[in-house]
């Protein structure tokens, strides 16, 4: 694997690369860690890389490993930048050199950005993981595996919550060198983070966990939100209305300025005969309430739970699992595809279960679809 992004003062590069060297099947061997060469060559000596492998740019990387033989050079490419840098270089490993990519979400800047990236990753046959990590959970798995297993019955109503506090002040406005500005300053800026703050850095999550577990598409949005935090510049706080494809209902909301909160992303899906709740802060429970019996707890690394699930467990039962292991599913299965298709052979189901450039391409809609609906008079939008 190579690298794009996560240099000094990164979040995510660190995240990107403890998952990918979870389960030994990639390993890290260049990167263009900055657009700043020192700073790349910074983080490849703290990352014990042969500095020729280490590159002052993205470009420079592409060309320099496509010209390596192919047991020598990378099979893929990770991309861990801001938002306004994910289209260009994916473009480039796609289209140009004929790597594999693996890609932080969102898929791209803007909409239009998102319809070409999607259009060149289906022509260029090439394998395509998006990153969106809570579908990587094994019990999400399994939330997934109840609804399409009919044991629900009919799907009626889902609810997807992600709130946040970490912004609930003005942070971009800190000092430069305090290690909250970067975060808070880049996702905060309409010309890096592009047109959605809160809801394109964790609507998109919720929104991508509500159709990956129900297995329905939204077609309606009805959607409020609001700058709450004084003088930021993208929506920090926003409530969307659902319509899904089926007829059934649900409700999404995504803040960063609930006070004291985390990361407790949650999604329930309620059928005729019974409900399904999972959140992030016990991520090895999934509650199952039923219309006529009393309610059941599944667990993680139990015998009865789907192969779906069982595939993305590492650990017996008791011993908890989260959100790396959860990332680190997302590489483990991508990796497997991509040796199955150098290898010439069909990967298991089990192996495709990770979200792809579709799935991007439906959250970029979604953030344009709402922020259209935001500022509209009508009461619901077409998805």
């Amino acid at each position: 694997m190579g690298m794009i992004g996560g240099g000094p003062g990164a979040f995510i590069g660190a995240v990107h690369r403890i998952a990918a060297n979870m389960d030994g099947e990639i390993e890290l061997v260049c990167g263009a860690f900055s657009s700043d060469p020192e700073k790349s060559k910074q983080t490849g000596q703290e990352l014990n890389l042969p500095m020729n492998r280490v590159y002052g740019s993205y470009k420079e990387m592409i060309r320099a490993e496509a010209e390596l033989p192919p047991s020598e050079r990378m099979d893929i490419v990770s991309i861990v930048t801001p938002n306004h840098v994910h289209f260009e270089p994916a473009k480039l490993a796609l289209e140009k050199r004929a790597f594999h990519v693996i890609l932080d979400k969102p898929l791209a800047f803007n909409l239009d950005e998102a319809k070409k990236l999607h259009e060149i990753a289906k022509k260029s046959q090439l394998q395509f993981c998006l990153t969106h990590t809570y579908t990587g959970y094994p019990m999400v798995k399994e939330a997934r595996h109840f609804v399409q297993s009919g044991k629900l019955g009919r799907i009626r109503k889902i609810y997807v919550d992600y709130p946040q506090g970490w912004l609930s002040q003005f942070l971009e406005g800190a000092a430069p060198d305090s290690k909250s500005f970067k975060q808070a300053s880049w996702r905060t800026d309409p010309t890096q983070s592009g047109s959605a703050g809160a809801m394109g850095d964790i609507g998109t999550h919720a929104f991508n966990l509500a159709e990956y577990v129900s297995g329905l598409k939204v077609t309606h949005i009805c959607a409020d939100i609001n700058i709450v935090v004084d003088g930021r510049k993208l929506d920090d706080d926003g409530t969307v209305m659902l319509k899904f494809e089926n007829g059934a209902s649900g409700f999404l909301y995504a803040t960063q300025v609930a006070a004291g909160e985390e990361n407790n992303t949650k999604v329930r899906v309620y059928g005729e005969k019974g409900g399904i709740e999972w959140k992030q802060e016990d991520a090895n429970t999934l509650l199952v309430r039923w219309f006529d019996k009393p309610a059941e707890i599944y667990r993680a690394g139990t015998p009865y739970l789907s192969s779906f699930a069982k595939h993305n467990i590492r650990t017996p039962a008791g011993h908890p699992e989260g959100y790396l292991e959860a990332f680190a599913n997302l590489y483990r299965n991508f990796a497997l595809c991509v040796k199955a298709q150098i290898a010439g052979i069909t990967p298991q189901p089990e192996w495709l279960d990770f979200p792809g450039v579709e799935d991007g391409l439906r959250g970029m809609e979604f953030v344009e679809k709402v922020l259209e609906s935001g500022k509209s008079e009508i009461k619901w939008t077409k998805l």
